[in-house]
């Protein structure tokens, strides 16, 4: 490691707050109560407190309102909240490999995936696989629908998944799943306040924040309306895409699976849309001829429970 770059991640260890903190967070939000989240985590509520007001102090932000009723997060502790929920998951995905890498290296399982599914259905489906296979180690590489493909196509993964119109010759593939996207705002956008649905031709002429060429997300929408209007942002990740239309940056076309929560808190705005169809497959994907055995049948099976 370069020292530039250590000195990067040792800075990045003092701006966000330990995992412990974040876990806090997360059982706050869930049980509307400082002390019940306390007493989940078992700990003291007096030291709850504390850990709560050091990671304010730490961003810069109140996260907690407390009240005799019970504790409420504040609009910026609901954010951070949401990005905490990622952080998590992100850990406890790493905890499984860990745990995998630390068992018997007998047993390996390379996976490929598009951002979407990456983000919000590949770590439930990996934490699944180790409790059948704690022996397997995986290694899991994010990226757009395309560079799936092509990591496949190179022999640099054994199972993928993307959520593309098609896959390239050279590839197998099977559905796993289905997905919507969905055109969203944050609540102050006119479109948020519109009577009538939009119409495709609208959305069409429309710039919007858009994932970058080559996503799944992206080649969808555009077939949907047979192009797009220059976009406004372009962005590599679903979570940047949907933390811009949150702050109100403009409209983005979104997974549901990436929104639901910001839909239910009300900090984002589904828009209705007529005469166009935003449903797609979720697929996995393999080399032709190299259908998963072991450990990637298994997860290729959990992926369908």
């Amino acid at each position: 490691m370069s020292e530039d770059v250590g000195r990067s991640v040792a800075g990045l260890a003092h701006r966000v707050p330990e995992l412990g903190a974040l876990e806090l967070l997360l059982a706050v939000a869930r049980l509307g109560s400082l002390g019940r989240a306390a007493r989940e985590l078992g700990i003291t509520q007096p030291a709850a407190s504390s850990r709560i007001r050091s990671m304010e102090r730490q961003l810069g932000v109140a996260l907690v309102d407390r009240s005799p009723a019970g504790s409420r997060l504040t609009d910026a502790g609901a954010l951070v909240t949401d990005w905490a929920r990622r952080i998590v998951e992100a850990a406890e995905a790493f905890d499984a490999g860990a745990q995998a890498l630390r068992g018997r290296r007998d047993s390996r399982l390379r996976v490929a995936a598009s951002m979407t599914i990456a983000e919000y259905l590949l770590p439930g489906w990996l934490i699944a696989l180790r409790g059948r296979r704690p022996d397997t180690a995986v290694s899991l590489l994010a990226g757009n629908s395309a560079a799936v493909a092509t990591r496949l196509l190179a022999d640099e993964a054994d199972l993928g998944f993307v959520e593309g119109l098609s896959v390239p010759a050279g590839l197998d593939e099977t559905v796993v799943g289905h997905d919507r996207l969905i055109v969203v705002t944050a609540p102050g956008h006119p479109w948020a306040r519109r009577r009538r649905p939009l119409s495709a031709a609208e959305l069409a002429s429309t710039p919007l924040i858009l994932r970058e060429e080559g996503s799944g997300t992206r080649q969808v929408l555009d077939a949907a309306l047979g192009g797009l209007a220059r976009p406004l942002l372009e962005l590599s990740s679903t979570t940047a895409v949907k933390a811009s239309a949150v702050s109100g940056a403009g409209p983005a076309v979104l997974s549901e699976l990436a929104v639901g929560e910001e839909l239910a808190a009300r900090r984002l705005v589904g828009v209705p849309v007529v005469d166009v169809r935003l449903d797609r497959d979720l697929r996995a994907v393999w080399r032709t001829g190299h259908r998963p055995a072991g450990p990637g049948r298994d997860l290729l099976a959990l992926t369908r429970g």
